[in-house]
């Protein structure tokens, strides 16, 4: 009886001093805490040197501790909790719902993280409510003081630190210093007084990523070839964009072409899908599309090939064996009323797409050597002059609102348009400031960007004008501009909310619509772009050690419209 009382006593001194438990445990102990994580974390979901105090109360749908992390004594602990390394739940906290922590989290005594939610109406009792989960996400370095409530749908940046007895309501962007009921911001950590220098830090979140993504990457494309061609994702039919977008994400990642061919056959394969008539690249095992009256087409796969295909073979280290005929011989007077047609007031999106591949198809006809553009050499310069007499000064952009879908249409259609035309050739868009606003309004919209809602094209759809126009405004990497603290805080969300999105061995997924939530090259090629987007804009890329070089290129692919500038 001595003993099992020493024994006892030994556990629930480990329960609420569990950091003790590596160095001071006995096999035995060991022993039952190992079958402790085998039955509340199964086979893998527990990292090493992790502890689960016995007298906690976990009862996960899924539970993954990274490694050197514990839950204390009296924790209550249910739904989808996702850890990071070192990570602390401290006695009496209770996490509910679904969770995400990153690494380095402190949380302190009788917190409690609810990660869920019920409704209220007034047409049945509340225990009868349905309940909801947008979850909880918390970045890296964060103290959460004791008796700390973070309700369902917050996001917490890196670095904070929130004061014992706080009410977390709203998102806290990274650095802050918050307290109260509700919690409010008091000010930036790294305003402090009190600090001092420090070691170097440890590798943080982006760089932790980019290191995975970059380890995995080879896997993930060779899990996408088929045997004779590359597919979005097993199972799914080869395309033409599947192949451009692993070599996108072979020479973000790897520095180099997919190896499943030689650089020269990746070549060969993209050259011999351009129609040698038209210039077009249709869809495989399809022919190539009829042009229009104008000699250009209107939509369909092969109009976002001229972005795909031109980029991929760009970074082979080739180009298109063929000018791209349509925006060859199209006259001014010709491609004005093309644009005049295009579906302004209610397919604003649709305009923006066709602006893109006709400028684009400009800037590689430019690079074929066939002039400026246009059948009369004027038709570049007809179609800028256009779009900024056309710009609505109260936006910066072009269309309008729809009560359906709010901006959404007017935002997307503004990425597609700019990324071809202002973007691609370096010249300034019109009306920044208002640009800015404009997509920060629509930012907010949470039919869009609610918890699960955000897809890899919304999400890049904000944040390319938003830093192509702090660029223009004068705000450099992480430097102070126009709305750029409004700017900073929603890249933060945005960041704190993909890096986790990673399945591993298989990259991102699209999100909840178009191509589907399962991942694939196409979602992969474009959250590591948005990603870099978003790190930029709060001064963190180069803690990926990678910057996009393709269809999502920050650089001008040229400087203006001079046929000199080749």
């Amino acid at each position: 009886m001595n003993l099992d009382h020493q024994q006892d006593a030994s556990v629930r001194h480990f329960d609420h001093c569990p950091w003790l438990f590596a160095e001071a445990a006995s096999e035995e102990q060991r022993h039952a805490q190992r079958a402790r994580q085998q039955a509340v974390g199964g086979d893998s979901g527990i990292g090493e040197r992790c502890y689960v105090a016995h007298s906690a109360a976990v009862f996960p749908d899924r539970l993954r501790l990274g490694d050197d992390s514990y839950i204390a004594a009296h924790a209550y602990v249910t739904g989808e909790l996702t850890t990071g390394a070192d990570c602390t739940l401290n006695p009496f906290t209770t996490v509910r719902g679904t969770v995400v922590l990153g690494d380095g989290v402190r949380i302190g005594a009788h917190t409690s993280l609810l990660g869920f939610n019920h409704s209220m109406a007034p047409d049945r009792p509340v225990f009868q409510q349905p309940l909801s989960s947008r979850g909880i996400k918390v970045g890296d370095d964060v103290w959460i003081g004791s008796h700390v409530v973070v309700v369902d749908g917050v996001t917490i940046g890196d670095h904070c630190v929130i004061g014992a007895g706080a009410v977390v309501t709203k998102d806290l962007p990274a650095w802050t210093v918050a307290a109260g009921n509700p919690a409010r911001p008091l000010r930036d950590r790294r305003d402090s007084p009190t600090t001092t220098p420090t070691a170097p830090a440890p590798r943080g979140p982006l760089t932790r990523f980019a290191d995975t993504a970059r380890a995995q990457a080879a896997d993930i494309l060779a899990r996408c070839w088929d045997g004779e061609r590359y597919v979005d994702r097993p199972g799914r039919t080869p395309t033409v964009r599947a192949h451009c977008d692993a070599v996108e994400i072979a020479d973000l990642l790897l520095g180099s072409a997919p190896e499943q061919l030689t650089t020269d056959e990746h070549v060969r394969r993209l050259h011999t899908a351009q129609d040698p008539q038209t210039g077009l690249v249709p869809e495989l095992g399809e022919p190539a599309p009829a042009p229009d009256h104008d000699g250009f087409i209107g939509e369909g796969a092969a109009l976002y090939h001229i972005l795909s295909v031109g980029y991929a073979l760009d970074l082979l280290g080739a180009s298109f064996p063929h000018p791209v005929r349509g925006a060859r011989e199209m006259t001014a007077r010709q491609l004005i009323a093309r644009v005049e047609e295009l579906p302004w007031l209610d397919g604003v999106w649709g305009a923006g797409a066709w602006i893109d591949a006709w400028a684009t198809a400009v800037h590689w006809n430019l690079r074929h050597g066939d002039g400026s553009g246009g059948q009369d050499g004027g038709a570049p310069e007809a179609l800028f002059g256009w779009l900024v007499t056309r710009a609505d000064p109260w936006t910066g952009m072009w269309g309008s609102a729809s009560p359906e879908d709010g901006r959404l249409q007017v935002v997307n259609g503004y990425y597609r348009l700019t990324r071809g035309s202002f973007a691609q050739f370096g010249l300034p868009v019109p009306y920044p400031e208002r640009v800015v606003d404009a997509v920060l309004d629509h930012a907010r919209d949470s039919r869009h960007f609610g918890a699960g809602r955000e897809n890899a094209c919304n999400v890049l759809d904000v944040i390319h004008p938003l830093w192509l126009c702090s660029r223009q405004l004068g705000a450099g990497s992480g430097g102070d501009g126009y709305r750029t603290a409004e700017i900073r805080a929603w890249a933060e969300r945005q960041l704190a909310a993909a890096l986790p999105r990673w399945h591993d061995g298989r990259g991102f997924g699209f999100g909840p619509t178009g191509p589907g939530p399962e991942p694939g090259l196409q979602g992969t090629e474009m959250w590591l772009a948005i990603i870099w987007y978003l790190a930029d804009l709060l001064g963190r890329s180069d803690d990926l050690g990678y910057r996009p070089r393709g269809v999502h290129r920050p650089e001008p692919a040229r400087t203006g419209l001079d046929s000199r500038h080749i």
